[in-house]
């Protein structure tokens, strides 16, 4: 999918969508396929190599530069739907800065630069190429802090259920947690390296006001591995310490059984006894042997029972 927006000089937050590839526009590329990427490659010049490369998955973060053509990868958040629960993964983005205009390539429709095409930036022309870059590398620092407050809320409710059932499922949700936190800080200690080398890059050193635009998204990002790794490490002693309470469950209700086993097996060796049909048991030829027995039984599971309590084993 491609699509092409344009900002007005005219008026501020005027961003159109149009037909066109003009100077000063902006192309948004998402999935593309074969054809859009070899076209959107002649009527611009980028090397398809350039287009190609955020496509990939597992592509790092990174920056290229050919000719006039400076390609720049970074890992953005991404929250998906998977079994009625919301997960977090990360994806690469690719930024492309020519001559004229501005590309972007995604694997996915991302809502960082949906909040650009939507008028939701303020600030944003799509003809000032390095402020856009800038505009949406804070836009992608931005959301990373709020994905990993999100985590950190979620991990909370589930804790907090946790105490109460210990089930399967909450523990696989916090596994799932932790995961997309190890997810988030590769990328962002990823990001961070990119991120001081634009520093160095000559279009960013054109004007003061956009070096320290970027400083401050460095510092963002930088607040934001600060935060993956406090969550992470969070959500590592949780899962030790809920894999403790729920072994020592485990092991609480196996004594109780086990003492449970020994009050049943005193009955069980006076009964078999009892039912050997032999001659000269005692209270053989009382009426009330039963009971007696029985009475007998009773004192001594009693005895059993108090002094395996005097032992916590119940």
């Amino acid at each position: 999918m491609i699509q092409i927006y344009k900002s007005s000089n005219e008026k501020e937050g005027t961003l159109k969508k149009v037909d066109t590839i003009d100077s000063g526009s902006w192309i948004n590329i998402v999935a593309p396929s074969q054809e859009e990427l070899i076209l959107i490659s002649k009527k611009t010049g980028v090397p398809l190599d350039f287009l190609r490369a955020p496509l990939d998955d597992e592509e790092t973060s990174r920056i290229e530069i050919d000719r006039n053509f400076i390609l720049v990868i970074v890992d953005i958040p991404f929250t998906e739907m998977e079994d009625n629960s919301l997960t977090y993964d990360t994806y690469p983005l690719g930024i492309i800065h020519t001559e004229k205009e501005l590309i972007t390539v995604c694997l996915k429709n991302s809502k960082i630069l949906s909040d650009f095409a939507s008028n939701k930036v303020k600030s944003f022309y799509s003809f000032k190429k390095s402020r856009f870059i800038l505009q949406i590398l804070n836009r992608i620092s931005t959301y990373y802090l709020l994905y990993l407050r999100q985590i950190d809320k979620k991990s909370l409710m589930i804790e907090k259920r946790l105490h109460k059932s210990m089930k399967n499922k909450e523990l696989v949700q916090l596994h799932s947690l932790e995961k997309s936190l190890v997810y988030f800080s590769t990328s962002l200690k990823s990001n961070e390296i990119t991120l001081e080398k634009m520093l160095k890059l000559e279009i960013m050193q054109k004007y003061e006001e956009d070096k320290d635009v970027l400083e401050n998204v460095i510092i963002e990002n930088k607040q934001a591995i600060e935060m993956t790794e406090i969550y992470s490490n969070i959500l590592s002693s949780t899962m030790d310490f809920f894999a403790s309470v729920i072994s020592n469950n485990l092991n609480i209700v196996m004594k109780v059984l086990a003492s449970v086993t020994i009050l049943m097996s005193i009955l069980t060796v006076i009964s078999g006894i009892y039912g050997m049909n032999i001659v000269g048991l005692p209270f053989q030829n009382n009426p009330n042997a039963f009971y007696i027995i029985m009475g007998f039984s009773a004192v001594i599971c009693a005895i059993a029972a108090y002094l395996l309590y005097k032992k916590d084993m119940f």
